[in-house]
């Protein structure tokens, strides 16, 4: 597709022109039309994304990743309880999507429901056990309930593969208890 060869060399522009004329002669064509909205969303024209992601999603609505892709645009919208649906349903269609549980988490927790953000985010890193923002925001949820057990767990788990970012949660946490575990880290 020449589309995806003008954004191989950074022509993002161009390659939205492209998806649109492709999309001018063969409407129904959801490959261009989920690139655009790809492509929208990355550089900042949020709403036009999000009418691009629902086509694709009114054209192939158990489409997980168009699902996790319009939460992605509502959480940037601020659209919180829009993109939580949107997160959910992507879960629901596909429950290994990493990334639509922790914009679930993060989702929850910007509207302040810190209990479901732990169990979304608890997901996410459950996922991908080595990803450090999803132990670090599931160790600053734990932090915000005041469940201090977890938040050493996290930190314990965090350390062996994140040291820099285990020190971001003990500053941010308050946890000087745990300093030790990154005593030695040069900052």
């Amino acid at each position: 597709m020449a589309g995806r060869l003008l954004e191989l060399f950074g022509r993002r522009d161009s390659a939205i022109g492209l998806y649109q004329e492709t999309l001018q002669r063969s409407p129904k064509f959801l490959a261009a039309e989920n690139r655009m909205a790809y492509l929208l969303a990355a550089s900042g024209q949020l709403e036009q994304a999000r009418s691009h992601f629902q086509a694709v999603l009114n054209a192939d609505p158990r489409n997980a990743v168009a699902h996790f892709n319009l939460g992605y645009v509502f959480d940037k919208l601020g659209r919180f309880e829009e993109a939580i649906a949107s997160f959910q349903e992507a879960v629901h269609l596909n429950a290994k999507i990493d990334r639509a549980w922790y914009g679930l988490g993060m989702s929850f927790a910007a509207l302040q429901n810190h209990e479901e953000a732990v169990k979304a985010l608890h997901e996410a890193a459950t996922l991908q056990p080595m990803n450090p923002h999803a132990w670090y925001q599931l160790g600053m949820a734990h932090h915000t309930l005041q469940h201090l057990e977890k938040v050493t767990e996290v930190a314990l788990h965090l350390v062996r593969f994140d040291p820099r970012m285990t020190r971001r949660l003990i500053v941010d946490s308050g946890r000087d208890d745990l300093a030790y575990l990154v005593k030695d880290l040069v900052v």
